[in-house]
């Protein structure tokens, strides 16, 4: 009878110690894809500044942290490099919705630079020219501004000169029954408030003397006082705008 007994303890006690040796294996499997391996010293700067990590199964890791994140996994001899780190070249299409938080950048410097001129040839990055996708290391020089495409959130890059469009053109009147004037390359003007039109020198009054229709100035000689002008041969038309 203690012979039955002491063998149902045996069986008993057995029984964890078989569990706890599967659950010890288990923890010194590790899982996972190795994409790139690289040798590392560990005497060297290679691990310098970097916190080692043990993980849940018992892999040596170290973290380090230069402009991102990099993580090495310990594989005896060789590690496991993975990096996610600012800068590169993205793979697809990434927004960044700030969800009514302020999004921005501290420490920019101002620029008093000389602002870049237009291309000669969309894409090119000769001396002295923007080009329309420079590298931060291109040969392009001055300075553009950063704008959004409102229809698809897209950043691009403006030519300071693009920004602000001004003209200036001058007609000489050879019939005085002519009072269209449309300007060369076809303009399209904005506002009364950014057209001034002038006739000798004197300045039209917008919307009065003149009228704007597209790239087109129309004058309108007043007959009644005191605004009464007329329009006679020789004279000098100044139109100005800006935009």
């Amino acid at each position: 009878m203690k012979t039955i007994q002491l063998k149902q303890i045996l069986k008993l006690s057995i029984f964890p110690i078989f569990l706890l040796s599967i659950v010890m294996v288990n923890a010194q499997q590790t899982t996972g894809d190795i994409a790139k391996k690289t040798e590392i010293d560990y005497g060297t700067t290679t691990t310098g500044g970097s916190i080692r990590l043990i993980d849940n199964k018992g892999t040596i890791k170290y973290l380090q942290s230069e402009n991102g994140i990099t993580m090495l996994t310990n594989t005896t001899d060789n590690v496991t490099t993975t990096t996610w780190q600012l800068g590169g070249t993205l793979a697809e299409d990434t927004f960044i919705d700030v969800d009514s938080n302020v999004f921005g950048l501290d420490g920019l410097a101002i620029e008093t630079g000389t602002a870049a001129t237009a291309e000669a040839v969309p894409g090119t990055t000769a001396a002295g020219e923007a080009g329309d996708r420079t590298d931060h290391g291109g040969t392009g020089s001055g300075w553009t501004l950063l704008v959004r495409d409102e229809s698809t959130g897209d950043i691009k890059k403006l030519l300071a000169a693009d920004l602000l469009e001004s003209g200036q053109e001058v007609f000489t009147v050879s019939d005085a029954t002519t009072v269209a004037y449309a300007l060369t390359g076809s303009p399209i003007l904005p506002d009364y408030n950014s057209v001034w039109v002038y006739r000798n020198g004197a300045k039209l009054i917008a919307n009065l003397d003149y009228t704007i229709a597209g790239s087109t100035v129309t004058l309108v000689p007043q007959g009644t006082s005191p605004t009464d002008w007329q329009l006679f041969v020789d004279d000098v038309i100044e139109v100005h705008f800006v935009k």
